[in-house]
C-alpha cells in the first residue's frame, strides 16, 4: 500500500478538488498521510495555485519541499500553476507528473500509467481545455462541520489582471440533481453546513440552462439535516431584489455575502475590465441591507493597480468607508504574465503599494471590530468547530451564521461537542486579542 500526501494551495474550489482526489485515492487502496507528518509519503500531490506571483512561488516551494522530504517519492504538480505554464512545470526537476485542472479526476490512472511506463521522464497528462464539467465528487469531508461543494468551474470575465480564465477555461456548470445527491451524502456523514463554491459562482448555469444559482439554493434548502447554506464569492450583478427576496426567506441561507469589489474608483474598475460602477455596487449592498438586518458583507480590494493615482486611492478608501464592510481582503497588485494588466504602463512602485495596503488593512480592522461590537449582548446560534486552550482554559470555538468567530468557555455545566449548534449571548469582544466570547 503506497502512502500519499496531498498539500492544497489556494481557493475553496481547490480545497474541494483536493478532497475529491483524496477520496479517489483511498477508494483505489492508497493510504493518506499528512504532508508535514513524520510518516514519509511515496507520492506527494501539490494542488497548486496561480492567482498571484506569490502563489506561483509558494507552489514551486511546496513542490521542492515534497521532493526534499523524500527524494525517491513521486511528486505530482496539479492545478492552476501547471495550466499557467505547463512547460515550466514539466521542466522542474522536482516534478514527476504534471496534472492539469481538468484531469484531477484521473489522478489514479495518471499514477498507474506513470508506474507502468515512465523512464525517468516527466509524464504530462492531457492539458487540453475542458469542454464539460469535470465530475469530481465527495461523500464526506475532513472538516466534519463544514463542506465546500463545487458547483461550477471556469470564468468568462477576463478581468485585465487575472490569469484564472486561462488556467480554468470557460464556464461549465454541474447539474442540480448531481449537486443535490452530493449534498445529501455529505449531510448523511454529519456535515451541517455547506459552502457553495465555484470559480465564478454567479455565472452558474448560464452556459447550458441547467438552472440558476437561486434554483440550486432553493432545491438544497429542502434537505433534512442541512442547517446552513453559505455562499462563497459573488459578483455584484447577481444581487437583485428578486434574488435576495427569495433567499432571505430561506432560514438556512447565512446572512454573509462576499461581494467582489477590487477597487472603489470607477476609473480603475474600468481599467480592470470589471462590469459595474461603484454606484451599482453600493446599490447591491443596499439591497442586501434592505432584506437582512445588518448582514456581514465582505470583499476583496486590490491596491496599486497600474496608473492608480493618490486621488484614485483616496476615492477607493472613501468608498470602502461608505459601504462599511465587515471584513476586507487586501491584495497588492501582482503582475501576471499573459494578462493585459501586465503590459500596462504606469506600474506602481512596491513601496507605494505597501503603504496603501497597510492603510486599508488598518481601516478594515476598525470596521471589522465595529461590526462585532454591534452584536455584543445579542443572541446568535454558533456551530462548534473545535476546542482550544487559552490561558489554561478550554474554549469551544465556532462561527455564527454571519461568520463571527466565537469562543465559549467550556465548563462542567456545558457539555459541548464539535458539530453542535447552540444558542449563545455574544460578548464581550476583546479587540486586542481578537477574541469574542459568548455565554450559553
Amino acid at each position: 500500500m503506497k502512502k500519499v500526501s496531498i498539500h492544497n494551495l489556494g481557493c475553496k474550489v481547490n480545497s474541494y478538488e483536493a478532497e475529491s482526489m483524496e477520496q479517489l485515492l483511498v477508494d483505489a487502496g492508497y493510504e493518506m498521510v499528512a504532508f508535514d507528518s513524520d510518516s514519509i509519503a511515496d507520492i506527494y500531490i501539490i494542488n497548486t495555485c496561480s492567482v498571484t506571483n506569490i502563489a506561483d512561488r509558494k507552489s514551486r516551494q511546496m513542490l521542492h519541499k515534497a521532493k526534499k522530504q523524500n527524494p525517491n517519492a513521486i511528486v505530482v504538480a496539479a492545478g492552476c500553476y501547471v495550466n499557467a505554464d505547463v512547460q515550466k512545470a514539466a521542466q522542474d526537476n522536482a516534478v514527476d507528473i504534471v496534472l492539469g485542472n481538468n484531469k484531477k479526476i484521473n489522478i489514479v490512472e495518471a499514477l498507474e500509467e506513470y508506474f507502468k511506463n515512465h523512464e525517468n521522464n516527466v509524464n504530462v497528462v492531457d492539458m487540453s481545455k475542458p469542454q464539460d464539467y469535470e465530475n469530481l465528487h465527495i461523500e464526506k469531508t475532513t472538516q466534519h462541520t463544514r463542506a465546500y461543494i463545487k458547483i461550477q468551474d471556469g470564468c468568462n470575465q477576463f478581468c485585465s489582471y487575472c490569469i484564472i480564465p486561462y488556467t480554468r477555461g470557460r464556464i461549465r456548470s454541474r447539474s442540480i440533481d448531481d449537486i443535490y445527491k452530493e449534498v445529501c451524502k455529505v449531510v448523511e456523514s454529519g456535515v451541517k453546513e455547506i459552502v457553495l463554491t465555484g470559480i465564478h459562482l454567479s455565472s452558474y448555469g448560464v452556459e447550458n440552462n441547467t438552472g440558476t444559482l437561486l434554483d440550486v439554493i432553493v432545491r438544497l434548502s429542502d434537505i433534512e439535516g442541512l442547517k446552513r447554506i453559505r455562499l462563497s464569492s459573488l459578483e455584484p450583478r447577481i444581487i437583485t431584489d428578486e434574488f435576495v427576496s427569495v433567499i432571505s426567506k430561506i432560514s438556512k441561507v447565512c446572512p454573509h455575502f462576499h461581494l467582489s469589489l477590487q477597487s472603489g474608483c470607477d476609473t480603475i474598475l474600468k481599467h480592470m475590465n470589471r462590469k459595474y460602477t461603484t454606484d451599482e455596487y453600493y446599490e447591491k449592498c443596499c439591497i442586501l441591507r434592505k432584506y437582512y438586518c445588518n448582514p456581514a458583507i465582505t470583499t476583496d480590494v486590490i491596491v496599486g493597480f497600474p496608473n492608480e493615482t493618490d486621488e484614485n486611492f483616496a476615492t477607493t478608501k472613501a468608498f470602502l468607508k461608505k459601504v462599511n464592510f465587515y471584513e476586507m481582503h487586501i491584495f497588492k497588485f501582482s503582475r501576471r504574465k499573459g494578462t493585459i494588466a501586465d503590459k500596462m504602463t504606469g506600474q506602481i512602485d512596491e513601496k507605494v503599494k505597501t503603504v496603501r495596503s497597510n492603510e486599508l488593512i488598518t481601516l478594515g480592522s476598525k470596521m471589522s471590530n465595529d461590526y462585532r461590537q454591534c452584536f455584543v449582548g445579542k443572541e446568535k446560534k454558533v456551530l462548534i468547530e473545535e476546542f482550544v486552550c487559552i490561558d489554561n482554559k478550554q474554549y469551544a470555538v465556532g462561527y455564527t451564521d454571519n461568520y463571527i468567530k466565537i469562543h465559549i468557555l467550556n465548563t462542567s455545566e456545558n457539555i459541548l461537542k464539535v458539530n453542535d449548534i447552540i444558542k449563545v449571548v455574544l460578548g464581550p469582544y476583546d479587540e486586542k486579542n481578537g477574541i469574542m466570547e459568548a455565554k450559553i
